[in-house]
């Protein structure tokens, strides 16, 4: 097997500052995105040979987004499995740089879903008045009026019944991205709060409050990945990509546990190609589409044992100066979640292993190795599942 261990380097990452832009169009807010890690990259859209982006908006198309800013690649990618897009992308494109079809790649996102009024989650197919008439697997679920937050509380509530979880522990999830949040001054929102506050919210889907919820925010990123010859002329420090997998999960025929993820089949994958361990890992960036997501993520990527989630994100584990820090931008619960979140999920972890954060209490110490993980879609039914493993140069 070939060793792509250093075969691809992030060397520009930029997010949009953005959490609600009503003036601006989604294909406005990804240019401005692609342009601002190519400035944090020091390359121009000459350099560009391979692009990569996804979105569930129908304006956030590729050959459109590819017109708009006159760019040729020879090499591209609009596969979308939901949330895990852009991980799958960056694997993808370390393939292609890899095997010679590209030198440098862009994978861009972006979408406006808090201008369009967009509540992502809250609704399935039937009640948006679009039927699902086709012969698919949703045929069948869709008219018992099943939402993305149900099926994910359908989850939390087996892992409860099953494990003895608490909600205090989700909610200690929650906490932790709100004390990540205050040190990000673009976090859409930054007001400290305590497991009372989440457990006193208002509920969505029992268990599940809404402080358990991923904020509904505008947002947009990009990030460059290259070859290492690109990379030795890039402006910042490379960070590698050591180790990918991917996965989707689905429901089994009925048999799957619904507490088993698809990072049951990728964390252990991308940890072996990255040739480390859990414990080298020195921070985390988790999907927190909800908190029960990050708490099946930790277990099945292997950072516990099954069941013992619960426990391991107690007393300050996954919290800066924390054994684990996750999500240290503030997550999808605090900082933003257009839709789809994994791109950003690459950039807070590019930037903390380049030590961007230096001096704040943003920065994790010495960082060297960071996993990323998403998830896609619904982790009740069937989703996406991709981990990647990114090393300091």
């Amino acid at each position: 097997m070939t060793d792509l261990r250093k075969a691809a380097a992030i060397v520009g990452a930029y997010e949009h500052p953005i959490r609600y832009a009503p003036d601006k169009s989604e294909m406005q807010v990804q240019a401005e995105a692609i342009i601002g890690a190519l400035e944090d990259a020091g390359l121009e859209k000459k350099d560009v040979d391979a692009f990569f982006c996804a979105s569930s908006s129908p304006t956030g198309n590729l050959m459109g987004l590819l017109d708009y800013l006159n760019l040729n690649p020879r090499y591209f990618d609009s596969t979308g499995i939901g949330g895990a897009s852009f991980l799958s992308h960056t694997g993808h494109a370390l393939s292609a740089i890899a095997t010679g079809k590209a030198r440098c790649a862009v994978i861009v996102y972006g979408e406006l879903s808090r201008s369009r009024g967009v509540a992502v989650g809250t609704g399935g197919a039937f009640r948006r008045g679009v039927p699902t008439v086709h012969p698919y697997p949703d045929s069948f679920e869709e008219p018992y009026g099943t939402t993305v937050v149900g099926l994910y509380a359908m989850v939390a509530q087996r892992h409860m019944h099953q494990y003895g979880t608490r909600p205090e522990q989700l909610a200690a999830i929650a906490v932790a991205c709100r004390r990540h949040a205050q040190h990000n001054p673009h976090a859409m929102f930054r007001d400290p709060i305590a497991i009372e506050d989440v457990l006193s919210s208002r509920m969505v889907s029992s268990p599940l409050h809404v402080l358990d919820c991923c904020v509904i925010s505008d947002g947009a990123g990009a990030i460059i990945v290259a070859s290492p010859e690109v990379a030795r002329s890039a402006r910042k420090r490379p960070v590698w990509v050591l180790g990918h997998a991917e996965h989707i999960a689905h429901t089994g025929g009925g048999l799957r546990d619904l507490t088993t993820i698809a990072a049951a089949h990728t964390g252990k994958a991308a940890l072996e190609m990255a040739g480390v361990t859990h414990g080298d890992i020195d921070m985390a960036m988790i999907y927190d589409s909800f908190t029960i997501t990050v708490l099946c993520t930790l277990e099945d990527l292997g950072f516990c044992q099954k069941g013992e989630g619960g426990a391991f994100v107690e007393g300050g584990r996954i919290e800066l100066g924390g054994k684990l820090p996750i999500n240290t931008d503030g997550g999808g619960l605090s900082s933003n979640h257009p839709g789809h979140r994994s791109i950003f999920l690459l950039i807070e972890a590019a930037r903390q292993l380049r030590h961007d954060f230096a001096g704040t209490p943003r920065q994790v110490p010495d960082c060297k190795l960071a996993l990323c993980h998403g998830t896609g879609y619904t982790i009740g039914t069937r989703h996406s599942g991709v981990t990647l493993v990114l090393g300091r140069d």
